[in-house]
Order: structure tokens, then C-alpha cells, then sequence
């Protein structure tokens, strides 16, 4: 590998880690916000992230983004599906923030990886390696002891991991720029997110400019900033670190949260939860490792 080489892969590395360290930290964000009713925040954050990905875009290269992306036939119904599904996910997450599910949060972004296995075999017709088959096997059976244990079905955690899930899937199957992607995706949730906030706005819970303080008014503004900016970064970054180190990388967030949760929110995390999260664990670990393995160089026979 050569110097630059080396240093771009550092210089991924740095800037994806930080991507995940943001969303990491987005309990807290969110949580400044909790006088806000979700659903606003949910509209600003699709607002102010909208114009600022598309004014970016169309500051940079103007239309030639979008015309490049409907030039594909498929790619802008299948946008329309993962801006709904990133929707769903957003609107889930930051609800369970803010009605004290951090804990169950964090592990819906620890399942995801192998939700989005399991809807690789079955949409993509993908087919597993036994090992692969046991690391899903060991999530289930975590899962299926959280629900045994609490008397409910962690719905929260299934709810984030299936949309992001399907996200991924959608995003894989339409093969666009991931800013792009992100641009068209939020031109479809605009109007809607759009037309809630002046609806609140006219007495109906709203509180911007008038009603909240000026720190949540700039919080909300700036959670577009807090969405986009993560996204891009990740965007840069995975594109100069092997996918292997992307799937490591990846846990940085949900960890951070697991923390939160405990630490900064003081959720209950007994001794029954933490044994789920153990087999969990124990999943991720055989995937990542099969995954290690599997991708390792092989020296060329003598």
C-alpha cells in the first residue's frame, strides 16, 4: 500500500468512526428537545436536513444530480420506499428517546446487521454459511429471552432494526449516489413533513419562533445539520476502508447508546436483560468473525 493510500485509509477510518460516534450521541441531542412533541421533531428534523442536502446539491453540480438519478427507471419509486422506511425509522427512534427506551434503541441497531442478513436470503436470494446460520440463531434466541423476560416482545428494537433494514435493502438494490440518494429521498418527505409544521404552527402544538425558547428553536434548526452531516461523512469514509472494517465500525454507535442508557439515562439494565444482550453479543461476534475470516487474504500456492 502506498503513503497516500495509507493515509486516505486513515483518513476513512477517522472520518466513518466519527460518523458513528455522532449518531451515537444523538440520545442526548434529541433529548435536549423532549419538551417538543416527537412528531415535530420528527418534521423539523425532514425539513431542515431537506434544505440543506438539496441546497447543497443544487449549489454544486444544480440539477445535474437529480437528472442523473431519474435517468435510472426504477431508482425513483425504490427512493420513495427508503425515504419512507428511513422515515418510519427516524420517527420510531426518536419517540423511544424520548419516552426513556434508549437501552431497547440501542439494541435494535445491534440486531440490524443480521436483520438485514436474513432479508438478504430472503429478497436477494443470498445464502448463508453455517456459521452465519448459528450467529442468527444466537440473536433469536436473545430476542426470544428479552421477550420471555420483560413479558413483551422488544418491538422498539425489532421496529428500528426491520426499517433500517429495509433501508439497506432498498439502497443496495438502487444504485445511486449516497448523497443524491439522500437528496431525492428527503424531496419526498419535504411537503408532508412541510405542511405539519405550519399546521402546528396554527394552534395546533406547534411553538417555533413563538412558544419555545430560542435554544430548542436552534436545536431544531440544527438537527438538520446533526442528520446530514453524519450521513455524508459516512458516505466519504466507507468508500476508501474495506466493508470489513465498516461492519466493525458499525457497533461503535449502538455501544455508545448501550452506555447512554445506562449511565447518562439510568434505564434498567438487570441481570436478565444483560444476559439477552450476551447472546446477541455472541452472534455479532461469530458473524464478524466468520466475516473476518472469510475475507482474509489467501497466499497463492507455491
Amino acid at each position: 500500500m502506498t503513503a497516500s493510500a495509507a493515509g486516505e485509509r486513515r483518513q476513512g477510518v477517522a472520518i466513518a468512526a466519527g460518523a458513528f460516534v455522532i449518531w451515537g450521541l444523538f440520545p442526548i441531542y434529541w433529548h435536549l428537545l423532549k419538551m417538543v412533541p416527537s412528531p415535530l421533531i420528527i418534521a423539523h428534523r425532514i425539513v431542515w436536513s431537506t434544505l440543506l442536502v438539496v441546497g447543497w446539491l443544487l449549489l454544486s453540480s444544480r440539477l445535474a444530480w437529480l437528472r442523473r438519478i431519474a435517468a435510472q427507471p426504477r431508482a425513483l419509486p425504490l427512493l420513495a420506499l427508503s425515504g419512507v422506511s428511513i422515515g418510519c425509522n427516524w420517527a420510531l427512534y426518536i419517540w423511544a428517546i424520548n419516552a426513556g427506551h434508549v437501552i431497547e434503541s440501542s439494541l435494535g441497531y445491534y440486531i440490524n446487521p443480521l436483520v438485514s442478513v436474513l432479508l438478504g436470503v430472503l429478497v436477494l436470494k443470498e445464502r448463508l454459511r453455517p456459521v452465519q446460520w448459528l450467529a442468527v440463531g444466537c440473536a433469536a434466541v436473545g430476542v426470544a429471552w428479552l421477550t420471555w423476560a420483560a413479558g413483551t416482545l422488544p418491538w422498539i428494537a425489532l421496529g428500528l432494526a426491520v426499517s433500517f433494514g429495509l433501508y439497506g435493502l432498498l439502497r443496495k438494490i438502487v444504485a445511486v449516489d449516497a448523497v443524491g440518494g439522500l437528496g431525492v429521498e428527503s424531496l419526498y418527505l419535504f411537503l408532508p413533513a412541510l405542511a405539519f409544521v405550519l399546521w402546528s404552527e396554527h394552534g395546533h402544538g406547534g411553538g417555533f419562533v413563538q412558544g419555545w425558547s430560542l435554544r430548542e428553536d436552534l436545536l431544531l434548526a440544527f438537527g438538520g445539520v446533526v442528520t446530514a452531516v453524519p450521513l455524508i461523512a459516512f458516505a466519504y469514509g466507507v468508500r476508501r476502508i474495506p466493508l470489513s472494517l465498516v461492519g466493525i465500525l458499525q457497533y461503535i454507535s449502538p455501544t455508545l447508546q448501550l452506555l447512554l442508557g445506562v449511565w447518562f439515562f439510568h434505564e434498567p439494565f438487570d441481570p436478565a436483560r444483560a444476559l439477552g444482550f450476551v447472546a446477541i453479543w455472541l452472534g455479532l461476534l461469530l458473524f464478524l468473525g466468520e466475516g473476518l475470516w472469510h475475507s482474509r487474504p489467501i497466499a497463492p500456492p507455491r
